[in-house]
Parts: C-alpha cells; structure tokens; sequence
C-alpha cells in the first residue's frame, strides 16, 4: 500500500489535535479535542496527563477515520508538544505520582528566588541558556519529588521517570517501550547543557533530581519507536519530535540564520533562527537549541510572551463580553482606536524581556466613555506590545533590524491584530497558507528521517504566503502608542 500521508499529533495547553499532512504539505484531516484545566489554587495550573494521552490518542484515531483512509497509508507520526509542563510517573505500572505541572504554572516561584541567591544565574544561563523560572521543567520535577510522599525514594530507587508531554506520549504509544526526548524539548528543562548535548551533572545535583529518571536525548528527525499494534490496527513508527515552538520555527521554514516567526498561541512564542553557534541574550532572551538534523545543530533566540491568545479567552469565559474568539476582531473594528486603554494581561507574570513572575495584569486608562469594544481593542493590542517588546530585544541582541516577522498560530488569523503589529515593527508580516505551522514542523521533521522528503530545500519551495501586511501608520503615531504602553507596563513592572 503506498504511503501517501504523515500522521502529526499535536498536544497543546488546552487542546489535543491530530493533523493528516499529504506530500505537498496540504491538510488532509484535522480533529481536536478540548481537556479540562485544573486550578487548584492561585498561580497553580496542571493536566491531568492520562486525559492527555487519551484526548491525543481519540484525535488521532478520529482524523484517520475522517478522511477516510487506512493505517497503511500513513507513512510515520510527528510529535509536537507544549513544552516545559512536567509529568512524573512510575516505571513499573505507567501511572503519573501526580499530575502534569504546566509551564504556565508559578508555585515554584519562591524556589527559584532561592536559586537566584544562590548566585547561579550566570552559570545556568551559560550552560542552559535559560533564566532561573518558574517556567521551566526543572524546579517542577524537584517540586514533585519533594512534596509527593514516597516520589523522592521511589525515584532514587529507580522506579520512577520523568518527561515533558513529548516523552509522556511516546512511553504510552509504545506501550512503555521507549523513555525518550528530542533536543528542543530537554533545552527546556533547566538541566540540559545546550554547549555538550548532554544532561548537566553539576545542574541536577542544584536542584536535587536523579539522572536516573531523565530520558535518552535524540534528534529531530529520529527513530522514537512503534506504536503499539492494539492501538491502531497496526504499528506506525515515531520519527519526529519537537517542542511546540521549534516545531513552528521549522514548519515556517525559518531554517536560515535571521529568520524569525511569532506564533499567536495561547502565548507569543518569538523565535529567531542564530543559526549554528548560540548568541547568549544581553536582553533577558532565552537561548535554546532549535533542532539537530543530519548531526548540525541550529540555536535560536526566544521570547515568550505568556499571555497572548489567552487574553482573548478570558474575555471570552471571564468577562463574558465576546461569545467566540473570533469576534474579538469584529467588535474591536467598531471603534477607530483603543480610546485611550491600554491592557498589560500579567496574569501568569510577565514573561520576557521583563521576567517578573510576581506581576499582575491591569487594564489602564478607563474613562466613562470607555466601551467593551476599547476593551477587546486593547487586549488585541496587548498580545502585539508584548511581542514587539521582545523583537525590540531581539534586534539589540543580533545588532540588525528585523525585516520580515512570519506568523502562525489561531490569533494570526485575525487582521485587525496583524496589520497592527505590522504597524508597531514597522516591518513586513507574512502569514502563510497553512497557519499550522507546529504541527506542519512536526510532520516534517517525521517525513525526512523516512524519505518522504527529500531534504528543506524541497520544503521551502512547499512554503505558501497567504498575506502581506505591510505599515500604514506613521512613526509618529506608533512612537506615541509605544510611550503610552511604556509607561503602563512600568506600573506593573515594578
């Protein structure tokens, strides 16, 4: 049977989707499946990692069966994953010790202060390229061990592993076969050297976590394993990974040095191509590794904004103002301006350039005139300061102007927002044909370990633009909204 399509599993903050890509790229099927998020305090966020596992195992026997075709013509399966949320489970019988911490999660805020006293913040940046954060998995897994009864002598003792939701996947689609990371993911987790490609010993004696439950690290573009046969039918074998944002980054096809794409997702996730060698950020960026293909690795600098689309939801849920995402734009486009409100949406902190994991959001600028429609304009706004701030950063750190921003993600299908953040750059923003750029990432880093493409050149000429947004507004204004929005986010930052 010919294999004419790759199978692209997406796990996401809030949803689980599966994506059916044919040869030239195109979207044969798309399902998706919503799972529940638990707060079970202030500044806590988690998952339940078996809903995870079952809600992306749903998704991907739906698409198959939607478009109507079968296993043996899909040729392999590409992860993609939220990256950073921890999952720690027993060896022996599959079951997570407890729930999946997500990287938008703060309690371990006060250990990271801790960290910080310590004087290590150059040597974690030196080595991992990260800030000492709440954000990444490090400080989550001794968080687990620490507070979990019986998980630090279980996980001495061998018993136990550890994964980001990449990891957590392959383990359960091999039937426990396979305890596996890929390089983008484990230059999330505070205890990868991005310099030797190896765990850090002198890292993982700081935070107190045994080597013994961390993955094995491979490339991209690899053998992760087979799927169990019970699961479909038949096995299909993994052969691409990657973290959410790196996945984004290759599916744009940002593969030369100076490219640079923002996905518009639950976050901002801004990633700039450094090409072969790490440019370690004066500006509070995160250095990490982009991939590792045919044994060259690719650094890049990022930003992460972590509230972007998020905001739209919260509009949507808590204030109740829109009844879908999409008439953000709709209701925003009847006033001409934001009418003088300004919206900083700290409600997780503030992530890059300012790392303030103790900041709360505000809505400034309130006037009795002030309607839900300034309100949605100025959350709109928002997501485009907040990732203009980090290209700003950016574009000190490698010393030249950005001249064209790609774009993916939900909230880049919405115009209103897009040509504004052509407006505030200054600068040419490309949208592609298919806006799903992570999972597209995903199927291809699959697709080149087993030939189904030949190598990126093929790829980029797959690359489609759908629309170019180019500035409108003169310096002048866009110099003034930037004054306003400094001013604001001084307020929060303090």
């Amino acid at each position: 049977m010919k294999k004419k399509f790759i199978l692209a599993l997406d796990q996401g903050t809030t949803s689980s989707r599966a994506v059916l890509f044919d040869h030239n790229g195109k979207i044969k099927g798309v399902s998706q499946q919503e799972f529940t998020q638990y707060f079970p305090q202030p500044g806590y966020v988690e998952h339940n990692p078996v809903e995870i596992f079952k809600t992306q195992y749903e998704v991907a026997s739906e698409v198959i069966n939607k478009a109507g075709i079968k296993i043996g013509e899909v040729e392999t399966i590409g992860i993609t994953n939220q990256r950073e949320t921890t999952i720690v489970w027993n060896k022996k019988t599959g079951k997570p010790v407890y729930n999946a911490i997500v990287w938008q999660d703060r309690r371990t805020a006060e250990m990271c202060d801790k960290l910080k006293k310590q004087g290590i913040k150059d040597l974690i940046k030196k080595k991992t390229g990260l800030e000492i954060d709440a954000y990444f998995s490090g400080t989550k897994i001794k968080w687990i061990l620490d507070n979990v009864p019986g998980a630090r002598d279980m996980a001495e003792n061998g018993e136990l592993a550890f994964g980001t939701v990449d990891t957590w996947l392959i383990w359960n689609l091999t039937g426990g076969k396979h305890h596996f990371t890929d390089v983008s993911n484990a230059s999330r987790t505070l205890l990868f050297n991005i310099n030797t490609l190896n765990w850090d010993k002198e890292l993982l004696k700081i935070l107190d976590i045994p080597e013994n439950i961390l993955p094995e690290v491979k490339s991209n573009s690899d053998f992760f394993g087979d799927t169990k046969e019970s699961l479909f039918g038949e096995s299909i074998s993994i052969t691409g990974v990657a973290g959410d944002q790196q996945a984004a980054l290759f599916g744009q096809m940002c593969v030369h040095k100076g490219m640079v794409k923002n996905t518009y997702g639950t976050g901002c996730f801004i990633v700039l191509n450094t090409g072969n060698k790490p440019v370690i950020s004066q500006n509070r960026l995160l250095t990490t590794i982009a991939w590792k293909l045919n044994n060259e690795v690719s650094y890049a600098l990022e930003g992460s904004v972590f509230v972007g689309g998020a905001v739209i939801q919260w509009l949507r849920d808590e204030l109740q103002i829109i009844h879908t995402a999409g008439e953000s734009e709709k209701l925003a486009s009847t006033v001409e301006n934001n009418g003088g409100v300004y919206f900083v949406p700290a409600f997780t902190g503030l992530g890059a350039p300012y790392w303030n994991q103790y900041a709360k959001g505000a809505v400034y600028g309130l006037t009795r005139g002030t309607s839900k429609a300034h309100i949605a304009r100025a959350a709109l706004e928002s997501i485009a300061f907040q990732s203009k701030d980090v290209i700003d950063a950016m574009q000190q750190d490698i010393k030249y102007k950005i001249k064209t921003l790609r774009v993916d993600g939900g909230a880049s299908a919405n115009n209103l927002l897009m040509q504004f953040q052509s407006d505030l750059l200054q600068t040419k923003v490309q949208r592609p044909e298919i806006l799903e750029s992570t999972s597209l990432g995903a199927a291809y880093f699959a697709g080149l370990y087993t030939g189904f493409w030949k190598g990126t050149e093929e790829l980029e000429n797959q690359w489609k633009i759908d629309k170019v947004f180019l500035p409108e507004k003169n310096k002048d204004e866009v110099m003034q909204l930037e004054k306003n929005w400094e001013k604001v986010i001084s307020m929060i930052n303090q």
